[in-house]
């Protein structure tokens, strides 16, 4: 008997935790009775389906998400008419509520697994081993006995979420991994009652005990896992969980690993502020939602949030420069128009984030806002991501406006290719939420949003965006850019913007031929000659102190030139970017 648990994700480096939590918790004795498999919403339902036939499993288990349910309605109904003596079972947050009347659409589905799955799974992998192998005998003698399922017959006895630190570690067999992203919970549950989050509704939070969570990080710190991302929701909800843990990681830094937290930022006290800034560069990183500054808004989806304290505690992680701080927005939310949104905009921009993600409310079965959607006037798409088309507050156009306004953040500011142009170009606009919006409509006007224009030529494209704002700007955007051009790759084509670098090349080389003989600036650099190192690094000329753009107000063009080297061998541990430092030559 075999028992096939699948998952289609959304990328090929994601993997899919509740498989292997499922697989782990069965135990040692029924694991032969399991297998995985993994696919992502890239494959064609062809290829799955040809997979599945192949297995040729007795029962199959399909992972229901927001992101793959749409690809797992066309897989329910060919899996039948090539697979019809396998059972189906589906489970996960996308069919865990309104479970009956998926089963009525579905009637192949033999039930559904709701909640929590571990000890459910378990009880019905159980059940069906004990049919084939008396070793297995289930204490069950019915599907309708087994605690935590939804059949075509009815709805079993609910089950209580199981006690978290009996569910064993995931990842004893790390081979399984290989360049894929870890995920690891150190809680389940959250003590917020944000409307529009499926943890909401679990109203039960747990912690894994210290013991067990260091043991565990200490497995990826000796295996030197790139990176870790918990997926606790909130997990500094519990001050001491969360110390105790940090120290954990900053004591036992192998230089490698670095692990991602979302968090409350309001909640964090001085001990941990003071605690994060000890920490290596890119050891860590923070996700934190603010979602709205827009305090009617935050009432309306019971968010409890406290946003002076967020800009305070988000100023002293920046100061330190060791922690990448990504802040998240949500457009559509109850009381929030287009204007409120860009003053949450401009607010939580401010706050100058590494990065800054707009995303769109989805409303989510089983949530406070998907039974208040009507009344809150809020319309939204039938099938899944069920992402908002516009609410009383926010037109279906004004949707669409912020999407593309979206797509110029991710492409000009989450890129981090243009950290010493936009600050500069800001300064022409009445706020950052303008500038980005007049760029959207420039990409409207030029049709870049059905021709995207590839990432080299989208400093060609700013520039053009910012000559036609501040034409008498010209030069210094275009020294800006030619900065941040260079900060980030040693490009070995030359924008056309950039200076004509051949009256220098005397100087130029003369430097480097200096460093070979005695090295000063280019130490890392002693093995090789100077022409090698010439071509390893970029030496740039520029008349405005363009790398000052953040605290320059006022902008005069020097006579001399200044020559800035660009070192790639040393990059920022969060941006990317390369070292730099003003030469003279």
């Amino acid at each position: 008997m075999q028992f096939l648990l699948a998952a289609i994700n959304a990328k090929y480096i994601h993997t899919n935790p509740a498989l292997y939590s499922l697989r782990a918790y069965a135990g040692e004795e029924l694991a032969p009775f399991i297998s995985l498999a993994e696919y992502t919403i890239n494959h064609r339902a062809e290829e799955i389906l040809g997979d599945l036939y192949k297995r040729h499993p007795d029962v199959i288990g399909l992972s229901c998400y927001i992101w793959n349910f749409h690809f797992i309605q066309e897989l329910l109904r060919e899996i039948p008419k090539i697979l019809p003596d396998t059972d189906i079972w589906l489970g996960g947050p996308e069919v865990s509520c309104e479970a009956e009347e998926i089963l009525k659409e579905y009637p192949e589905v033999k039930g559904i697994m709701t909640g929590e799955g571990e000890a459910t799974f378990k009880d019905l992998l159980s059940f069906y081993a004990g049919k084939e192998d008396s070793r297995f005998s289930s204490p069950y003698n019915s599907l309708e006995e087994i605690p935590g399922l939804v059949l075509h017959s009815g709805t079993t006895l609910s089950r209580e979420p199981v006690d978290f630190g009996e569910v064993p570690f995931l990842y004893d067999h790390l081979e399984e991994f290989e360049n894929k992203i870890i995920y690891y919970e150190t809680s389940r549950g959250c003590p917020f009652r944000c409307a529009y989050c499926l943890s909401s509704i679990d109203k039960k939070l747990r912690f894994r005990s210290l013991d067990k969570v260091k043991k565990e990080l200490q497995f990826f710190l000796d295996h030197k896992v790139r990176q870790v991302k918990l997926i606790d929701r909130t997990f500094n909800c519990n001050h001491d969980h969360a110390t105790e843990i940090w120290k954990y990681i900053n004591d036992h830094d192998n230089g490698v690993t670095n692990f991602h937290f979302e968090i409350a930022a309001d909640l964090m006290i001085g001990e941990e502020l003071a605690l994060l800034g000890t920490m290596r560069p890119g050891l860590i990183q923070l996700e934190i939602g603010v979602q709205t500054t827009n305090s009617e808004t935050l009432k309306a989806v019971n968010r409890i949030t406290d946003i002076s304290k967020i800009e305070e505690a988000v100023s002293e992680i920046r100061s330190n420069e060791n922690i990448h701080v990504h802040l998240d927005l949500i457009a559509g939310l109850p009381l929030e128009d287009y204007e409120s949104f860009g003053r949450s905009f401009d607010r939580v921009y401010a706050m100058q984030p590494h990065q800054l993600q707009l995303g769109f409310l989805k409303v989510l079965k089983g949530t406070a806002i998907w039974q208040q959607a009507k009344s809150h006037g809020i319309v939204y798409q039938e099938r899944p991501p069920y992402e908002v088309l516009y609410t009383k507050w926010l037109s279906y156009g004004e949707i669409l406006k912020l999407k593309q306004i979206e797509e110029m953040v991710e492409l000009y500011f989450n890129s981090n290719q243009f950290r010493y142009t936009l600050p500069v170009l800001e300064r022409e606009y009445a706020s950052p939420f303008a500038m980005f919006e007049e760029l959207a409509e420039f990409y409207e006007e030029k049709g870049y949003f059905t021709n995207s224009p590839a990432r080299s030529h989208r400093y060609h494209v700013l520039l053009a965006f910012a000559e036609e704002k501040a034409p008498d700007k010209k030069e210094l955007f275009a020294e800006l850019l030619t900065f941040d051009y260079y900060l980030r790759e040693n490009a070995k084509s030359r924008p056309s913007f950039s200076p004509d670098l051949s009256p220098w090349r005397e100087p130029v080389w003369n430097f480097y031929q200096k460093e070979e003989e005695a090295p000063k600036l280019l130490a890392d650099y002693g093995s090789y000659h100077a022409r090698q190192t010439m071509k390893m690094t970029h030496m740039e000329v520029f008349h405005y102190q363009v790398w000052e753009s953040i605290k320059r107000e006022e902008w005069v063009r020097q006579k001399d030139p200044f020559f800035i080297l660009f070192d790639y061998a040393k990059r920022d541990a969060l941006t990317g970017a390369a070292a730099f430092c003003e030469v003279k030559l």
